[in-house]
Formats: C-alpha cells, sequence, structure tokens
C-alpha cells in the first residue's frame, strides 16, 4: 500500500512535467500550423505511437467496453486537442495551463452528479481552495494581458469539463482496462476522423513543405505528441487506476507552475501575485488528497 502511495505522487510530478510542458509546445507548433492542421496531427502522430507499442494490447478489451473507449477518445483525447490548439491562438501558454486547473472541480461536481462516484469534504474544500488559487492566476494574467481575448478561453474550459468526464469514465468503467489497452483503443476510434479533418486543411500541399517554419512545427508536435500525449495518456490512465479521479485529475494544479515558468522563458509576463496564487494551488492539492488520521481506541 506504502508502495503505492509513492509511486501515485511520482506520476503525478512526472505528468505535471511533461503536461505543463505540452503548452509551449502546442505555441511553437502554431508558428508555423493552424490551429485545425495541429490537433489534427497531433491525433495522428500519437494514434502511430500508440499502434506501435499497443496494437496487440486492444485484444483484450471486452466487446462492451468499446463504447466508453470510444467516448473516453473523444471526451479526454480528439477534441481537447483542437480546443487548446484554437485557444491558444488568442490567449498566452500559460493562461491556458491556469485556466486548465478547473479539470477537478469539475471532476468532483460531474463525479458526483452524474457517476456517483463519492467525494469527501476534505476534497470538496482542497478543490475549492485550489480553485481560488486558480482565480488569483487568472485575473493577475487578464491584468498583465489587457489586448489577449479572453472569449477564446472558453476552449479550454469546454476541455476541462471533458477530461473530468474521461476521468470519471476511466475510474467507473473501464477500471479493469490496461493503461495501455485503453490509450490504445481511444485512438484506434479517433485516428481516421483526425485524417479526414486534416486532408481538408491544405497540410499536403507541396509548397508547405518548402517552409522551413512549417517543418519545424511538425517537429514540436512530434515531441508533443509523443511525450505530451502518447506516453502521458499511459501514465494518466495508470494513475487514474491507482489512486481517485480527483487525485489524478489534481495533475492540472501542478501543470500551470511548469507552464509558467516555460512561459517566462519565452519573454511571457509572470508577477508575485501569480505566486501566491500557485501557493495556494498547492495547498489545495495537498488537502485534497490529504489522507485523514486514524483515531485510535
Amino acid at each position: 500500500m506504502k508502495t503505492t502511495n509513492g509511486l501515485k505522487w511520482v506520476y503525478l510530478i512526472l505528468l505535471s512535467l511533461i503536461w505543463g510542458t505540452s503548452f509551449i509546445l502546442i505555441k511553437k507548433s502554431l508558428l508555423g500550423l493552424n490551429a485545425y492542421q495541429l490537433g489534427a496531427l497531433r491525433t495522428i502522430i500519437t494514434g502511430l505511437f500508440l499502434f506501435i507499442a499497443g496494437f496487440k494490447s486492444i485484444k483484450s478489451i471486452k466487446k462492451e467496453s468499446w463504447k466508453w473507449i470510444a467516448l473516453s477518445g473523444f471526451m479526454g483525447s480528439f477534441f481537447p486537442s483542437f480546443f487548446f490548439a484554437i485557444a491558444e491562438t488568442e490567449i498566452d501558454s500559460a493562461v491556458a495551463s491556469i485556466l486548465n486547473s478547473l479539470v477537478p472541480l469539475n471532476t468532483v461536481l460531474l463525479g458526483a452528479a452524474i457517476f456517483k462516484i463519492a467525494t469527501n469534504t476534505r476534497q470538496v474544500l482542497g478543490v475549492i481552495i485550489g480553485f481560488i488559487g486558480t482565480s488569483i492566476l487568472i485575473m493577475k494574467g487578464a491584468e498583465l494581458n489587457p489586448n489577449q481575448n479572453y472569449l477564446y478561453a472558453t476552449f479550454v474550459i469546454l476541455s476541462t469539463i471533458m477530461y473530468a468526464i474521461n476521468v470519471n469514465i476511466i475510474k467507473k468503467y473501464l477500471q479493469d482496462v490496461k493503461p495501455l489497452s485503453i490509450a490504445t483503443g481511444n485512438y484506434v476510434v479517433i485516428f481516421l476522423p483526425a485524417l479526414v479533418i486534416l486532408a481538408f486543411t491544405d497540410f499536403f500541399k507541396v509548397e508547405n513543405f518548402k517552409n522551413n517554419t512549417f517543418l519545424t512545427s511538425i517537429g514540436f508536435v512530434a515531441v508533443l505528441s509523443f511525450f505530451g500525449t502518447a506516453l502521458a495518456k499511459v501514465l494518466f490512465n495508470k494513475l487514474v487506476q491507482m489512486s481517485t479521479p480527483v487525485f489524478a485529475s489534481s495533475v492540472t494544479y501542478i501543470m500551470p507552475i511548469v507552464a509558467l515558468f516555460w512561459g517566462l522563458l519565452d519573454n511571457e509576463t509572470f508577477s508575485w501575485t501569480q505566486g501566491l496564487g500557485t501557493i495556494i494551488i498547492l495547498l489545495g492539492v495537498y488537502l485534497a488528497n490529504k489522507k485523514p488520521k486514524k483515531i485510535r481506541s
């Protein structure tokens, strides 16, 4: 039990580093690609990686599980890949990562309301405190970046709802399916739709491949696809199965710290107020995942 408890924190930190970096990779990819090309290409490359590593594993998926695999694929991968790319055409990568911190709140709310997954008072309190920290980061970000179109933040918020649905689906309906099988099955379902979308984006025009910025952006998408999607999906599915939906989704509380670091290196702004918000977020994560003390008789 202690080994599992320690391992879940290793998964959480590793995923925070990987996904926190994915936002700056999306930003760099958009220098040579449009949002639809990025979302489709990310899905296709990720699918190819997963097919190589886990195509044999999909044989273990039971027939009755495929409907949940499909829904998980669209909610947890397909639509968010496009929505985040669209959002980052107007808002900073760090702001997108901050807004992504709404996932744990949505996970608790949807888990209780739709999936009937029990939560306790400490989890709810931790989520609320974490959300307060996120709100501080958002408000300060809006103050520092008044020219950004925050209507595009709606795409990130919609993605957080989809991520929350996906987490609860994995926990309630796919608990006995191997993490690699889930991830590979997801992309079996969404690979073809992504390929169709890419074909309608003028991606395959010959002149595109003579453009160095275009080619460099494809390289960023390849890195994003392998680490930020394929590898991370397997790790995340495993984390959900070994912990709770709230704990697994709390990765979105730590990701902004990593994303803000990369944003700072890329000349995005950061203030001490945002630092305070980050500390409050970490406090929320701690409270949401702290085990209650056993009362000695």
